[in-house]
């Protein structure tokens, strides 16, 4: 069964809320995971105004994951997701990553100003000198360098956000 058939056999949550889909959210959700297929995702979450869409693909995502609504009292939406991906996705998770972590709490920024491109993104080569981000702490921009040598595989920090010690910020092949 395709993770589309599960979808629409999906009648209830487990806390008895009818689950509404209509054949827009439909298209949506195959967009969605089109876009996950064509940059290598293997988690997408968005939460917006009581509806809640949470995908994963991979060996994690062999139990179907069911989406619960954000707020109560209002009609949820939800989605399953169990789709496999192909075999040369499954040898491309299985490389082990290096993670470059946080050095300070700040801000991050991941370009040197809002105009200007991104210093990294997925799929670009990095060396140990290579610039990925800034972190502005007490008005101070730091320049945080990779420090290892790879492909970034994944950015797990959003520009803009405030970053804590030692959390993970991208994830290097």
């Amino acid at each position: 069964m395709t993770w589309l058939t599960k979808l629409l056999y999906l009648k209830r949550f487990s806390l008895n809320q009818e689950l509404a889909l209509d054949p827009k959210d439909i298209k949506e959700i195959k967009a969605i995971i089109d876009l996950m297929k064509k940059h290598d995702l293997s988690v997408f979450e968005l939460e917006k105004e009581g509806f809640r869409l949470k995908l994963k693909r991979g060996a994690s995502a062999s139990q179907p994951t069911i989406a619960a609504p954000a707020a109560a009292g209002g009609p949820a939406k939800g989605a399953v997701a169990g789709a496999e991906p192909p075999p040369a996705a499954k040898a491309i998770e299985s490389v082990p990553m290096k993670e470059i972590v946080s050095p300070m709490v700040g801000t991050l920024y991941r370009a040197a100003s809002p105009d200007a491109p991104s210093f990294v993104e997925v799929g670009k080569p990095v060396t140990e000198d290579t610039v990925v981000c800034i972190i502005e702490a007490m008005k101070v921009m730091n320049e945080i360098k990779a420090e290892t040598s790879g492909v970034i595989a994944e950015v797990l920090a959003e520009n803009g956000k405030p970053v804590q010690f030692g959390q993970v910020l991208f994830r290097v092949r």
